[in-house]
């Protein structure tokens, strides 16, 4: 890149950040970012244990419901190749 492009982009930056920052955008920012720690420092976090078998519940879940899925689309392929060879 050519140095006066990069100035300028540079410049380009600080002007907006300027602009930001007086327009109050900044500060309504930083205080988003305060607010939202002090949030999720009030929620309660499950443990390794608890982790663990939610991950469990919802593999075999997932496994259950695509071995259904599975079923159900090979009946009904079954069920369409009987109809059409009958016609």
């Amino acid at each position: 890149m050519n140095d006066y492009v990069k100035y300028g982009l540079i410049g380009a930056l600080v002007v907006l950040l300027i602009i930001l920052w007086r327009r109050g955008v900044l500060k309504q920012l930083g205080d988003y970012v305060v607010e939202t720690r002090e949030e999720l420092r009030k929620c309660s976090w499950p443990s390794v244990d608890e982790l663990r078998g939610s991950t469990v519940v919802v593999m075999i879940s997932i496994l259950l419901l695509g071995v259904f899925t599975v079923g159900i689309d090979f009946v009904l392929t079954l069920m369409f190749r009987f109809m059409t060879t009958q016609v």
